[in-house]
């Protein structure tokens, strides 16, 4: 297994790939279910520059799509789950409602629907954060909420709350 660490403003992200090159991971500090460098693992840069490149122009606001081979392993209605995150467009967001729908599973499949969702190994690539609850609410990410707003705003589909106003200065004498 190769790895490497690149900066982006969510933190160090640690980016894995198998022997062929291809990226299987992309984690955050303190993900939940994000990987941990094991031993035995290779420090490489070289099969990242691709990646590296395009976290570098998505971070900048200059790419809106990936154009990365990937490879995550999961049970089929996992990669089923995956492959509807991936159709879902920049700068939009959709639930998990819609989600389950785009799968053909029933309504009360959200649940599993979340879980395949928090299993995604490949954090901003395959945009899991554009998942939001029915009723618009910022439910979970596995990278944090915080990380999730700045992905949402980044992107446009999240507008900033404005910083309070200082009132006026006093016009009394």
């Amino acid at each position: 297994m190769y790895w490497t660490s690149v900066d982006s403003p969510l933190g160090p992200l640690l980016l894995t790939a198998g022997p062929d090159g291809v990226l299987t991971s992309v984690s955050v500090p303190g993900q939940k279910g994000g990987r941990s460098v094991l031993d035995g693992w290779r420090r490489d840069d070289g099969p990242f520059r691709a990646a590296e490149e395009q976290l570098a122009a998505y971070f900048a606001g200059d790419l809106t799509e990936f154009r990365l081979e990937t490879r995550a392993e999961g049970t089929a209605f996992r990669e089923r789950v995956w492959a509807a995150l991936d159709s879902v467009p920049y700068g939009s967001t959709t639930t998990y409602g819609e989600i389950a729908a785009r799968v053909g599973a029933p309504r009360a499949a959200v649940r599993a629907v979340g879980g395949a969702i928090g299993a995604n190994p490949l954090l901003v690539v395959r945009p899991c954060h554009r998942v939001i609850g029915a009723n618009g609410s910022l439910t979970g990410y596995a990278g944090g909420l915080e990380r999730k707003v700045r992905l949402l705003t980044l992107e446009g589909s999240l507008t900033p709350w404005p910083s309070p106003t200082p009132p006026p200065p006093s016009t009394r004498p």
